[in-house]
């Protein structure tokens, strides 16, 4: 069938009731009516997938040569401890999982071979350890949803004359970003044809297939594509790479994929919004469509259901009911707190600084505006430029007579706001000699944060351009890194215990942009490894997923919905410490070299509240919650004993209001403070007013009975200083 056959079998039902032009309009009275729903394909779409034919065709005659030159048998090592035999560059992934069961053949993804990532349909080519990969593994659910993405974006190419840019999974998800032009944006009402056009493509069990191109073979198959051929020049480092055709689509990928669209049984987009592509020119503005997939209607059916709860319990919802926080357009990307809000966040500080005195940090506060060279000397203005606020410091174009000891004589050109603390943390080990007396040397720091993080990338509390974090640096010695790993996963497990998270934790391995020498790497990884084995908690590898400036272990809390977020982190960082040439004098007189982590345990404060909020629903528990106690007196007669319990309870350092709405009664307006989620109701009458008590319920309705005064304001305390999460229980 040819190309231009192949396009139009795609019906397009409600096209242009939706305004998705992709081609210009041919009147209804002609005799093409019938077929002007139908787009025609752009010509760069047809003569690329001809060239990608030419390349697979020949590819296949290469490869079919290869099994016939090199055939001979090979060992396969299956997990569960299973041998089995195969022949070199023709037996594949997925005629082994047959072998094994047909059930296995139908769900499994993917396969891993010899720990690289492999699609199901390519030959095995050497002695191997396989392990099948299912939707139900988070490497599974990656490979899934990246597959989607694909099938998106072959929707928008085809439906919109979409350019491709990007498109991963996601943790919850996949989207893809891809550019309409300047002026063309996607509106929420055309999310339903698009959607309705993937689930087509979906079910037309396209297969996808790997292509390995030459440098000038990419550049020739993504001519059109500005975007393809600037990731050609930056990511393509070596003679090939792959490319990824699925029906009309073709894309640069590194893969895996599917062994075919069919596997794809529900899929739906769920919102639009903008990004930005940024290169060594202007910023263009991309549209953003994201989405979710599963392997049978049925799953997508059930966790529709589930984000109906989840949307329930939407942060920026809970916020707005419950007078927490709010947005405003004249600041964008920041939050404003309100008294309530404000309280939960300073709850949560309060929360971490004590655990700091317990474990011998030091609290210091730094500048928020630097000069450029500093972050030019951290490495950060190298690898984070594009991620920073950056202004000219005014009288920067003259000079100054200025000889004050706080400032050199001309001003630095360029400042930027920080986006992290760790620079300003090593001038502070740095700004006078240092002995192995002080070490380990631990420095926190709350202080606010900016990062250029894009419009359409904004959401809510769980991403911002201001912030805060917990955030803190450890300088130690060499002997002292593997004791201070081990206090910073054990900080980790007593804070979300408290907090009521499971987690899981990831090490983050050296990326092909890293700083420093290869064997200080080396060393770096192997001390976070045997930290995470002597922890005893279950961890994943994330190879090539560290920081510019060393390893790291990631920190992926579970909330009550067993929704992943990844909030905390211990990086090692070998590299700073150079760069600033920190040292210490040693035992021995001589000058050393310390060791620097980076950790944070609540990481975003603005976020880690907002994953609260979701993950209680609203009914925070006492020790965070802006509702604590609600007094309300019977009638008049009690109000001003009612009025000092509240004071009671205000002077305890606790949470105290007071409805006396004499237009309610008593019944509708304990309701009233339980669906508000007080933890507690002090009713007075006239009984406990003469005997100097209260009479207590609970927001689940739950009648504790009468207290004294004095003894209910001293439990509710005691329970909010031990940060209990079930203070109405154990009353």
């Amino acid at each position: 069938m040819g190309l231009y056959q192949r396009w139009r079998r795609l019906r397009l039902p409600g096209l242009q009731a939706c305004g998705l032009h992709t081609v210009r309009e041919v009147p209804r009275s002609s005799e093409a009516a019938q077929s002007a729903a139908v787009p025609t394909p752009p010509h760069w779409l047809v003569e690329r997938l001809g060239l990608f034919e030419e390349l697979w065709a020949a590819q296949v005659k290469r490869l079919a040569s290869m099994a016939r030159e090199e055939h001979r048998t090979i060992k396969i090592a299956l997990s569960g401890g299973q041998k089995v035999e195969a022949v070199a560059w023709n037996t594949t992934p997925y005629q082994l999982a047959q072998q094994i069961s047909s059930t296995l053949a139908n769900t499994a993804v993917a396969a891993q071979v010899n720990g690289e990532l492999y699609d199901l349909e390519r030959p095995l080519e050497t002695d191997s350890d396989l392990r099948f990969l299912t939707f139900d593994s988070a490497e599974g659910k990656a490979v899934f949803w990246h597959s989607s993405t694909h099938v998106l974006g072959a929707a928008a190419e085809q439906l919109l004359g979409a350019v491709l840019c990007r498109g991963p999974s996601t943790e919850c998800g996949f989207y893809h970003d891809f550019f309409l032009g300047k002026e063309r944006t996607i509106r929420g009402s055309e999310l339903p044809v698009l959607e309705r056009i993937c689930q087509e493509l979906a079910a037309a069990a396209q297969p996808f297939r790997r292509l390995e191109a030459s440098r000038d073979q990419l550049r020739q198959l993504f001519k059109d594509n500005p975007f393809k051929l600037h990731l050609i020049e930056e990511k393509v480092t070596g003679p090939t790479a792959t490319v990824y055709g699925c029906g009309m689509l073709v894309d640069l990928c590194r893969g895996p994929h599917l062994r075919h669209t069919g596997q794809i049984g529900g899929l739906k987009l769920l919102t639009n919004s903008s990004s930005l592509w940024k290169s060594s020119g202007a910023p263009e503005t991309l549209q953003r469509v994201s989405g979710i997939s599963f392997p049978t209607a049925k799953q997508l059916r059930a966790w529709e259901e589930w984000r109906k709860e989840a949307e329930l319990r939407d942060h920026r919802r809970i916020g707005k009911e419950q007078e927490l926080f709010f947005f405003h357009e004249l600041s964008p990307g920041s939050c404003f707190f309100l008294p309530r809000g404000t309280r939960v966040y300073n709850a949560l500080v309060s929360f971490i600084r004590a655990e700091y005195t317990r474990r011998g940090f030091s609290e210091v506060k730094t500048p928020t505006l630097f000069s450029t060279k500093l972050w030019e000397l951290s490495g950060h203005w190298e690898h984070y430029q594009e991620d920073m606020f950056a202004l000219q410091s005014p009288g920067s174009d003259r000079h100054t007579s200025s000889q004050s000891d706080h400032s050199a004589s001309q001003p630095t050109d360029t400042l930027a706001l920080k986006p992290m603390n760790c620079p300003a943390h090593c001038l502070i080990f740095a700004h006078r000699p240092r002995s192995w007396r002080e070490l380990p040397l631990r420095l926190a720091d709350f202080g606010a944060l900016h990062r250029a993080e894009a419009s359409g990338s904004l959401g809510g509390l769980t991403r911002l351009r201001c912030f805060q974090q917990d955030d803190a640096h450890i300088f130690c010695a060499p002997d002292q890194l593997e004791a201070e790993i081990r206090g910073c996963l054990d900080f980790l497990r007593a804070v979300y215990a408290v907090l009521g998270f499971s987690f899981r934790l990831a090490l983050s391995t050296r990326p092909s942009g890293f700083l420093g020498e290869p064997c200080l790497w080396d060393q770096a990884e192997q001390v976070l490894q045997q930290a995470l084995e002597e922890f005893g908690e279950p961890w994943d590898l994330n190879p090539g997923d560290g920081a510019f400036y060393g390893p790291k272990i990631d920190v992926h809390l579970h909330d009550a919905l067993g929704r992943p977020h990844q909030c905390g982190t211990i990086q090692l960082d070998f590299q700073l410490p150079l760069r600033f040439d920190l040292q210490y004098k040693g035992q021995a007189g001589a000058l050393e070299r310390p060791v620097l982590i980076h950790r944070a345990v609540l990481g975003s404060v603005e976020r880690m509240l907002g994953v609260l909020a979701e993950s209680h629903g609203g009914k925070w528990p006492l020790w965070l919650s802006p509702f604590q106690v609600m007094v309300i007196p019977v009638g008049a007669e009690q109000e001003d004993y009612a009025r000092e319990a509240q004071q009671n309870l205000q002077a305890g350092g606790l949470v105290g209001d007071l409805d006396a709405d004499p237009g309610l009664t008593l019944s509708r307006r304990v309701r009233r403070a339980q669906l508000a989620g007080y933890n507690f109701q002090f009713v007075v009458g006239q009984k406990e007013q003469s005997n100097r008590t209260v009479n207590i319920r609970t927001r689940d309705s739950r009648r504790l009975g009468e207290r004294g005064l004095t003894e209910a304001v001293g439990r509710l305390r005691e329970l909010q200083n031990s940060r209990v999460p079930n203070a109405e229980e154990v009353f």
